[in-house]
């Protein structure tokens, strides 16, 4: 029963890491031993999206310019002002740094296995859709905190210490693992359940500490249930805006329907991988804790969509 209503298992662990929180969340002394810990997931899950990336294959699939390039305005383009747009039509209804969180949603680049595989599920390119997730994370570790910083204004102001820190725990992780990747990539694709697991195992950690912090400061005292419903409505909005937005774009840019499906599910799907460490490294863990409730309620809204969408894409007639 659980299966099909989470048909990621994803989902529960991202639920039961924000019940966790909210019930036992990291205080005192524990504080800082829990952001090291936090610090160093961080620093393994760039490292392992280093070695798994497939940086060959983004280099030779790069050819079909127009399923990239469509992916790429896509996801950094359209949805980033979606968030935009989310950000200003709730900023009056919503603590700003919770408005703030839909800005950051927006910038944020696709998942990786997630749309593979529901692009796989779907019938799509599945070539393709590898090659495209990897080129969106690639761009969007380094492109996401400068998107954030020129649309956000002096809310996404980026100081010298954060961008030291983006170097130290995302950039240079993910670099060391591109180095190595020749040989550290093999092993990786041979034990892909124990990479997954270890995948999870940092994001949730990286979830629970930022999550902790807002806990602990307040947020659900700052919370009501009106807003909590503003923010369910506002990523419903959103989901629509991103899976019908990419199903329309594709069929405007005239794609194979294999290679629509591709831009569909790597379009309007967005990574918390990216965003839960992303979100560490650019704010005070209670404010990255307010700033990634919007991704966590879309990312897992996205996972039993696509969950849902991806075997009626496949048997639906061609269009």
């Amino acid at each position: 029963m659980l299966s099909r209503i989470f048909p990621d298992r994803f989902v529960p662990l991202l639920l039961a890491t924000i019940l966790l929180a909210s019930l036992l969340p990291v205080r005192g002394a524990m504080v800082p031993v829990a952001q090291g810990i936090s610090t160093a997931a961080i620093v393994f899950l760039f490292f392992l999206n280093g070695v798994r990336l497939p940086r060959g294959e983004v280099l030779h699939g790069i050819r079909n310019w127009k399923l990239q390039g469509g992916a790429l305005a896509f996801c950094f383009g359209f949805m980033a002002l979606f968030g935009l747009g989310a950000q200003a039509a709730t900023a009056a209804f919503l603590p700003t740094t919770l408005a703030l969180g839909f800005l950051f949603l927006g910038i944020l680049p696709s998942t990786v296995q997630s749309a593979t595989a529901a692009s796989g599920l779907a019938g799509g390119n599945v070539a393709a859709s590898v090659v495209a997730a990897a080129l969106l994370n690639l761009i969007g570790v380094a492109a996401s905190p400068l998107l954030f910083a020129a649309l956000a204004g002096s809310a996404g102001e980026i100081h010298g210490e954060a961008v030291l820190r983006i170097v130290a725990i995302l950039l240079l992780p993910f670099i060391a693992g591109q180095l190595v990747q020749r040989w550290l990539r093999p092993w990786v694709l041979a034990h892909k359940g124990l990479a997954t697991v270890m995948d999870r195992s940092a994001i949730a950690i990286a979830v629970y500490v930022a999550f902790s912090a807002a806990v602990v400061a307040g947020i659900w005292q700052w919370l009501d249930a009106r807003e909590i419903a503003i923010v369910l409505a506002v990523v419903g909005v959103l989901l629509a805006l991103a899976f019908g937005g990419a199903w329309g774009f594709g069929a405007l840019l005239k794609l194979a329907r294999a290679d629509r499906i591709t831009l569909l599910f790597s379009g309007a799907q967005k990574s918390i991988a990216v965003g839960a460490p992303l979100a560490a490294t650019l704010f005070p863990p209670a404010v990255a804790g307010m700033v990634l409730v919007p991704i966590l309620v879309y990312h897992m809204a996205q996972l039993i969509l696509s969950a849902w969408l991806a075997p009626v894409l496949n048997g639906a007639d061609r269009v």
